[in-house]
């Protein structure tokens, strides 16, 4: 009997011990995530509330307030350059960049440089939003609490990860899918599973804070005013959507780029390529409209809207115009996030194919709103989730469908260039994997190059043989 009673002690000692240190990860981390969140939750708050009263204050200005974009491009590239040079961009994928190549250390002074130039390209009507300065702002802060504790390197990771999550929840009210997002937007191909507990603590801490402190959210309910019954013929849209909201993503992603490219090779003092590239912006608004300045909630929430007489106020080329204003707010130096611009340019790419196929206007808009964040951030899971949090259960099935074909259509391309290529999005693509996704290069294996082609030709032989000897056969006859 001693063999068999010391076999099961070893065997509940084993259960014993990995149940006890569980438990002790899970209770640190509650903890843990729970204070980060709160403290993000205080500070975004804070940051919106701020951004609130900028808004509010333009009509004190004796002039259009976009006239002075100039000014606040110029003042931001300064005081970024000057001060906090990682705070420059739209955000998040400097938080991205300090995660892979800097366990996640973040300047602190990164907080108050990144608010106020945020404020100020918002203030002016630059074209960008307030949710990447909002996840920079909660990662340099859950890095500053990793300091001053003296976390260890992995710790200060999932700490920063946290602050990701926490600052996109507090920012649009969803906890889950900021959470998601944190962890998923890091790796194309992975997630991040260690961190999926405290990051969906520290997204639940933030938003319950900053909705306490004031911060308002605005949620949709496109699908309860209409039937959208499950059938071939809306698959079929469905689908067709997918692909335009992938081919949207493609455009707007290298439009960035390109603009980027364009205004850095421009031989000219920085501040003075700012300065003009808000006097380029001026000169557009006064020749279209001052609708694509700004974060553009208004146009976002008119392209959801189910009264008819609201949502034919979009005009089809709306989402051409805000891709054109981004890029050129955030190439001249501005500083704001991007996922708001994309939240724009969704809806209204999807009033657009509404109108194509003469199918349910906010419906299909609700889909562009959230494909384009899935195919332009290569986080379909996050987008999903996001779905369900704004706009209820009903939309998830075809939200599904339409962000996994936008992210496969998108292909190895990201507005956040420092995410790291872990999976190719198919077997017949060459990809050197493990890389930055701006530095992959990506080219067409031998089997799909070739195999195909011999399949036809072989098929194309059998034919012609089958022809030879049919026509032979009835020579003879």
């Amino acid at each position: 009997m001693r063999p068999l009673s010391k076999l099961f002690w070893n065997i509940m000692r084993k259960h014993i011990v990995e149940q006890t240190v569980l438990l002790a990860s899970v209770a640190k981390w509650l903890f843990l995530s729970s204070i980060i969140g709160a403290l993000i939750g205080a500070l975004v708050a804070l940051f919106l509330n701020i951004l609130s009263y900028s808004q509010e204050s333009r009509d004190l200005l004796p002039l259009p307030y976009y006239f002075t974009l100039p000014f606040a491009f110029a003042l931001t590239v300064f005081i970024v350059k000057k001060f906090a040079p990682d705070a420059e961009g739209h955000g998040t994928e400097k938080v991205i960049e300090a995660i892979h190549k800097h366990n996640g250390r973040i300047k602190v002074i990164t907080i108050p440089i990144k608010l106020a130039a945020t404020v100020l390209t918002i203030f002016a009507g630059g074209s960008v939003g307030k949710e990447g300065p909002a996840a920079q702002i909660g990662a340099a802060a859950s890095s500053l609490f990793a300091s001053i504790f003296s976390f260890s390197d992995r710790d200060r990771k999932k700490l920063v990860v946290c602050g990701i999550g926490a600052g996109f929840a507090a920012v649009f009210g969803t906890p889950i899918a900021g959470a998601i997002f944190g962890v998923e937007v890091l790796v194309i191909g992975v997630i991040m599973y260690d961190v999926l507990l405290p990051s969906i603590i520290a997204g639940f801490s933030s938003f319950m804070v900053a909705r306490a402190l004031g911060v308002d959210y605005s949620y949709f309910e496109v699908v309860n005013y209409t039937y959208i019954g499950l059938d071939w013929e809306i698959i079929l849209d469905v689908v067709l959507a997918g692909l335009f909201f992938g081919a949207i993503s493609v455009i707007f992603i290298l439009i960035l780029q390109q603009v980027h490219e364009y205004i850095k090779s421009i031989k000219l003092n920085s501040v003075l390529k700012a300065f003009l590239g808000g006097v380029v912006i001026v000169i557009l608004t006064l020749i279209f409209s001052d609708a694509y300045l700004g974060l553009g909630f208004e146009t976002i929430k008119n392209s959801l809207n189910t009264d008819k007489l609201i949502f034919d106020t979009i005009a089809w080329y709306d989402f051409i115009l805000k891709m054109i204003f981004t890029a050129l707010s955030l190439g001249s130096g501005g500083s704001g996030g991007i996922i708001t611009p994309i939240f724009y340019i969704g809806a209204t790419s999807g009033n657009f194919f509404g109108y194509i196929i003469d199918g349910n206007i906010p419906f299909f808009a609700a889909l562009g709103f959230i494909s384009l964040l899935a195919g332009t951030t290569n986080a379909p899971i996050a987008s999903i989730i996001m779905a369900m949090e704004l706009f209820g259960i009903e939309l998830a099935q075809y939200a599904a469908l339409t962000s996994i074909i936008s992210y496969l259509i998108a292909g190895h391309r990201s507005v956040f260039s420092s995410q790291i290529l872990f999976l190719k999005k198919s077997d017949h693509l060459d990809i050197k994997l493990g890389q930055e996704i701006d530095k992959t290069e990506v080219n067409f294996t031998h089997d799909f190059k070739f195999e195909n082609v011999e399949k036809m030709k072989d098929i194309l032989e059998n034919k012609k043989k089958r022809f030879r000897d049919r026509n032979r056969r009835d020579k003879e006859q």
